[in-house]
Order: structure tokens, then sequence, then C-alpha cells
């Protein structure tokens, strides 16, 4: 009995995340994004690298920005119909629920506060990191108890600087937290040497001083590993099927990762399907897009536009960016990561 009990709750869970059969109404956010022509996507006010970050051309480059043309394309079928809002930290949830923007796609964890108290509803995770510190090497330290009595930057408007602050107080480290409303102002006050410690997203951290900083060694990221925490895209709460389509459009990126359907090859897959995964996947069976509000090529046009994840990825943070990142848990789970897609059927 309570087997089946668990078996039921588990099915109900799933239910967001799998297509309606039959035909579904277009959401009410897509509706308004195809009247406008445009798609209005988080950006950041400065550079958060490999994820939002401006190049040498004032072009907007990196993980998010990549997912926010991803969507895009699915939505409206052209990857340059989109328009990126710069936002802080701290004003990126009142630009949604004011509708300056569709959807936070900026490296955004998934949190209980977040859910159930401003109104967001959130995607399936599309990576995981987790807070740490890094430090002067001179202060000699190789954990955050080192930390006692020091000075931590903190970008405002993050988990990471309630996360932090929580770790520290629970090991009884004694600090001073400062913030900075920029990832840049906090950048500076670091090497600056205004504050001990710089608090922050792990992967962040480890491009930063790989990247931004003259002398790495001089540098240290502590071995605290504060956190795990899931990055998903955000929305307003009351809009069920355009959390269907961002749900859809990271599945369908993976799922195209693990049938090696790639930038180059979707016109050739879609023409000739090696199973009917990929037969629905890239709209040669009809009836994804009609579940979704959208067209049954949509997918297709996508892929072709950007890539699969481990394109985006690798075009961003891997081997063929600057910062080498390895995927490690931001692998699919058939090589040894935690993503993965829902079934499509």
């Amino acid at each position: 009995m309570f087997q089946n009990l668990t078996a039921a709750a588990l099915a109900a869970a799933a239910i967001s995340v799998l297509p309606a059969t039959g035909a579904m109404a277009q959401s009410a956010t897509v509706q308004q994004i195809v009247e406008r022509g445009t798609l209005l996507c988080s950006g950041h006010n400065g550079s958060y690298f490999g994820f939002v970050e401006v190049n040498d051309q004032n072009e907007w480059r990196g993980l998010d920005i990549d997912l926010c043309r991803a969507l895009t394309t699915a939505i409206l079928g052209d990857p340059n119909a989109v328009q990126i809002v710069p936002l802080s930290w701290a004003q990126r949830f009142p630009a949604l629920q004011s509708g300056d923007v569709d959807v936070i796609i900026k490296a955004t964890g998934w949190t209980m506060g977040r859910d159930t108290e401003l109104g967001l509803q959130f995607s399936l995770p599309y990576f995981f990191g987790g807070t740490q510190f890094m430090a002067h090497g001179d202060l000699g330290i190789e954990d955050a108890t080192g930390l006692d009595g020091g000075t931590i930057c903190v970008e405002a408007g993050t988990t990471i600087e309630r996360i932090s602050a929580n770790y520290l107080s629970t090991i009884g480290v004694e600090h001073t937290m400062v913030s900075y409303e920029s990832a840049a102002e906090l950048r500076a006050a670091y090497l600056a040497n205004r504050c001990d410690a710089f608090a922050g997203w792990g992967p962040n951290l480890a491009v930063l001083r790989a990247t931004e900083i003259d002398n790495p060694d001089a540098h240290i990221i502590l071995s605290d590993q504060l956190s795990s925490e899931p990055i998903s895209a955000a929305m307003r709460q009351g809009d069920e099927d355009f959390v269907d389509v961002v749900n859809w459009m990271l599945a369908a990126l993976l799922i195209a990762e693990e049938e090696g359907i790639t930038k180059a090859n979707v016109a050739e897959m879609a023409a000739s399907p090696a199973n009917p995964r990929i037969s629905r996947l890239l709209g040669a069976e009809p009836g994804m897009g009609e579940r979704l509000g959208l067209r049954d090529t949509w997918a297709r046009e996508m892929i072709a536009e950007v890539g699969n994840f481990a394109e985006i990825y690798d075009r961003n943070l891997g081997s063929e960016s600057p910062y080498n990142l390895d995927r490690g848990l931001n692998n699919l789970w058939s090589h040894g990561g935690v993503l993965y897609a829902p079934i499509l059927d």
C-alpha cells in the first residue's frame, strides 16, 4: 500500500515537466512575447564571466545568454529576437515581477524562499555550483576558520550573501560582511585588499582566478564547500504553460546531447531520424510543438542556431572557452554528472 502511494506521489510530481496529451493553448507569456516580437531576458550590470558577459565587441556572451537565445529561437524562430536587460542581482526579481523581463536566466539559485514568498516558479536545474571563499594567499590560510576577525566581500542580493553569513556564524568565525552592487565593484574591492576574502559562486571564482587576476598563485580558493546550489530559470507564478516551454527548451538541449544531435548535423538527423525519440524531438513526427503552443520544428531550429547543451557549455565555460572549466556535476547523468532530461513520450 505504501509503495503504491509513493509511486502515485512521484507520478503526480512529474506531471509539471511532462507534456499533456493533446493540444494546449499558448501561454499568456508566450503570446506577449510573440505580439512584442522580442523576448526580454535578464542580463548583468557588469560581467559574470562564462555566464553573462560582454565581449570586446560589446556583444552579450555566456552560457545564460545562449540559453536566452535558445528560448528566443524556440518561441520566435530567431535567436536575435531577444533583448538582454542589464540587471543587478538585487534588481532581477523586481524586474521579473514588474514585467520588465519575461524570464530570469542569470545563474539564479532555486530556493524555498524564492519559490514560496516572491511569487516565482523555477525550471528544471541546468547547472550546479556551490558557494566558496577565495582569499589572499599571504594570509596563509586553507579554510574559513582562518578568516576570524576578517572582512568578507560579497555581491548584494544573492543567496551567496546569506549562505556565507550563516556558515561563518555556524563555525564561530567573527567577520564583517561588505556588500557591493556589481561584480566589477566587488572584484576591484577584493583586488585592492579592502577585504580578506571574496565570497562567491565556486565556478565563477575559478574562472576569475584563472583569467582575471595577474598572479593567480597569490590567491587561494578555500577548501570549504558551503552549498551545492541548483541553478534554474525563474518565471512569474501563474503561467504554467510558460514553465512547460522553458522546461522543454532545457530538456531538448540535453536530449540532443544524449542523442548526438549537434548544430552541424541536426538537419541530417531530422531528415533521417535514427529512433522515435529523435523523430519526436526534431518534429519529423508531429505533435511536440502543438503540446507547447509552438511549431513542431522549434527544437530543430533551436539546435541549428545554438547547438546542444554540450556545445553551449564548451563554447562558454569548457574546452572552447578561455576558462576550460571541467563539467563535473554538470555533465549528463550517463557521464558521471547529475543533469538529465524528463522522458519525451
